[in-house]
């Protein structure tokens, strides 16, 4: 890297906080595993008026899952020696199980269990003991789709992997954290923290933006093997130097971990132990990044270039977002300007998928874009000439009165169908799903609709519905336990011959298809 390359670097560097601003951030590249930058700004606490230092530790959020991983094939071996265990540990499952593998690669098809948490009553701001987590896991009776065919993220499979590997180690996950990563790879303060309501170094996470000011976020989740790890930025760093360390090593558990892996029909998977896979220009790209409520960061290597990337808040700004830019930049490399064309008007509305019962819903979002509903925020598509809308993790055309959506990435090829009419208003009532042993009631209060969820974890808040198209309605969930929260819930409507509602299945990307019979 020339002198002016680094120089350039810098000063995108020490511009991350005018772009993400917030309380406070660290920053750091690694090339050629040396430290060539880094940089923090701001307070881990506003009203302490403590600043962010390159020593304050930094919940890293779903970070942890790759650390995990890294446990698992380094204290264990191959995960198909927990397949056993696993099998115990899933009593109820009926169908196809997973193995661990699948639960390493985010394809087991386990529904989100932070997503289960507000079927279950949880409050946004409630608290999640360690003796909580284990038998919401173990009460699953399906999957919502057959694993090894799909990709679907889910911190359930990470959290169980961690109970898998205490109870096959006889030693704890702080323990072995240390033994397998954190000592190898120098990172002096890193540690288990399991409990978020327990911050480490006084670190205060962040609500807000500029416009509504910030506000401190309320954490009481006890964490283990999908999240609870902090590590200060020399940590992370360290752990980047590490990973070029040992870089020419084919055992080494970076090597080990980022093995590209496939779905069961032989296509590439583009995750994998805790990793994702992903292309900036030519260049692979290894990675993860994470969110708690107040808190991002994100990781970024390129192996080929011998180079990486942290970013990590104590506020929500796009962490990602700023990784990836601070990595074009020491890449050099620049967005070509894509050819653009214009949306078919007749693409715009709302449609349902037959597979996964999730609503897909589109509206323009400015010239040559769309914007998309689908999974746990809206995404924006670029139109392309062909009337194609594309991003890098989505296709989009319209053909005839369906829209066909290609997510590759997750394996997954959409053929959904227009969906319109008027939504009835008789669905109010109290529905049970017999699968959680859960309760929701539907109350109109004057005619707007709200669906309040009850169960293992307490009676939750009231959320809006709003109608979307003949028996089918959006239940709006903005906040919950886990960041970020599952977003819109399909809801659609069962009816019996003579058009009385029977039940409804709900379902978001993150847990899909979980059926609801009405009792009263």
């Amino acid at each position: 890297m020339t002198t002016s390359e680094l120089s350039t670097l810098e000063r995108a560097l020490k511009a991350l906080p005018q772009h993400y601003p917030g309380p406070g951030g660290v920053a750091g590249v690694v090339r050629d595993g040396q430290v060539i930058l880094s940089h923090r700004w701001g307070y881990a606490d506003l009203t302490a008026r403590r600043p962010m230092t390159a020593t304050t530790r930094v919940p890293i959020c779903s970070i942890t899952k790759q650390m995990t991983c890294a446990v698992l094939l380094d204290a264990v071996g191959e995960p198909a020696k927990l397949d056993r265990a696993l099998d115990a540990y899933l009593p109820l499952l009926e169908g196809k199980r997973p193995t661990v593998a699948h639960l390493c690669h985010n394809q087991s098809g386990l529904r989100d269990y932070w997503a289960l948490t507000v079927l279950q009553g949880a409050r946004h701001d409630g608290a999640f003991r360690r003796e909580d987590a284990r038998p919401l896991l173990s009460s699953a009776r399906s999957t919502h789709f057959e694993p090894g065919t799909r990709y679907s993220y889910s911190n359930g499979n990470f959290r169980i992997l961690a109970d898998l590997i205490e109870a096959h180690t006889g030693r704890s996950m702080a323990e072995l954290y240390q033994r397998s990563v954190f000592g190898p790879a120098d990172m002096q303060t890193a540690a288990l923290t399991a409990d978020t309501s327990l911050p480490p170094d006084g670190i205060v996470g962040y609500e807000g933006n500029e416009t509504a000011g910030y506000f401190e976020a309320a954490n009481n989740i006890y964490w283990a093997g999908d999240a609870g790890v902090s590590a200060s930025l020399d940590d992370m760093l360290a752990w980047e130097c590490f990973i070029d360390r040992t870089r020419n090593d084919e055992n080494s558990l970076y090597r080990r971990l980022s093995v590209p892996q496939t779905y069961a029909d032989g296509r590439p998977a583009h995750y994998g132990f805790g990793l994702a896979h992903e292309k900036i220009g030519d260049v692979a790209i290894t990675g993860h990044g994470g969110a708690l409520r107040g808190f991002r960061s994100r990781r970024l290597y390129a192996p080929a270039e011998r180079l990486s990337v942290v970013v990590m808040f104590n506020h929500e700004a796009d962490a990602h977002a700023a990784a990836t830019a601070l990595m074009k930049v020491a890449l050099g490399h620049s967005d070509a300007e894509p050819a653009t064309g214009t949306w078919d008007a007749d693409g715009t509305g709302s449609y349902l998928d037959p597979e996964t019962g999730l609503a897909l819903v589109t509206r323009p979002a400015g010239k040559s874009r769309v914007a998309l509903n689908f999974a746990t925020g809206a995404e924006t598509l670029a139109v392309g000439p062909d009337g194609s809308a594309q991003s890098a993790a989505v296709t989009l055309r319209v053909e005839g009165a369906s829209l066909h959506m290609e997510r590759p990435r997750e394996n997954l090829t959409v053929h959904a169908a227009r969906i319109s009419g008027a939504a009835k208003p008789d669905i109010a009532g109290r529905y049970h799903a017999a699968e959680l042993d859960a309760h929701l009631d539907i109350v109109s209060t004057n005619g707007v609709f709200y669906g309040g969820f009850d169960g293992s974890l307490g009676r939750g808040a009231m959320h809006a519905l709003r109608p979307l198209a003949d028996d089918v309605w959006l239940l709006r969930c903005k906040r919950s336990m886990d960041a970020p929260a599952p977003g819109d819930w399909t809801v659609v409507v069962s009816r019996d011959a003579e058009g009385k509602v029977t039940g409804l299945t709900i379902g978001c990307w993150l847990a899909r298809r979980i059926d609801y019979s009405k009792i009263g």
